[in-house]
């Protein structure tokens, strides 16, 4: 009987693994694995805290192979050129640990980063363990956290990624203005678009 009860469990216990995983970092939260160094393309290794300034810091995940990565490329630039320039930190990620022996390696994020004249820190997620701890699951997905480290905003940079032109909405620079005036966040979560992050089986 016990035996049959302990089957019986195994399927939700399990299910409930699969979601937890698999979850975004709710709204609110302290920032996780923040004191954890991470490879920098510049050589440095710094941690998510070292990388924050006194207003916050803004985590996106991202690669160098993704086709919205790409597209939405210009934009990622601007995003983060209007945070540092708010006064926030920024910290571009990639997790993309299967793809480390192909275009996400870390010599080619060095050159990636050198092509597109990269200002702020680009980072390697050994083994995607940011990614799982932020339970990141696409590229490019945001995570703008305030000055105690908390997590403001999570979602896409806009509501249109897949056309400039029909953008009605910039949900990170909304949340970026919102924040810097101390202003109740009107939009804290959105939904990423993107590819997949590519984890190790």
């Amino acid at each position: 009987m016990i035996k049959k009860l302990l089957f019986a469990a195994l399927p939700l216990t399990m299910a409930t693994m699969a979601f937890t995983i698999g979850s975004p970092l709710p709204i609110g939260s302290s920032m996780p694995n923040a004191d954890v160094k991470m490879e920098l393309v510049s050589g440095k290794q710094q941690s998510l805290k070292e990388l924050a300034t006194k207003k916050g810091l803004l985590v996106m995940f991202s690669c160098n192979t993704c086709p919205y990565v790409i597209k939405n490329q210009q934009r990622t630039l601007e995003i983060n050129k209007y945070a540092q320039k708010n006064g926030y930190g920024v910290v571009v990620i990639n997790s993309n640990e299967a793809l480390r022996s192909d275009d996400d390696s870390f010599e080619a994020m060095k050159k990636y980063a050198a092509s597109q004249k990269y200002n702020f820190a680009y980072a390697v997620d050994k083994e995607s363990s940011l990614a799982d701890a932020f339970g990141a699951n696409r590229t490019p997905e945001c995570f703008l956290f305030d000055k105690d480290l908390k997590l403001a905003y999570h979602g896409a940079i806009d509501d249109n990624p897949s056309d400039a032109t029909a953008i009605k909405r910039h949900h990170l620079k909304e949340a970026i203005d919102e924040l810097n005036t101390g202003k109740e966040i009107t939009v804290k979560e959105s939904k990423s678009v993107g590819c997949s992050i590519k984890r190790n089986k």
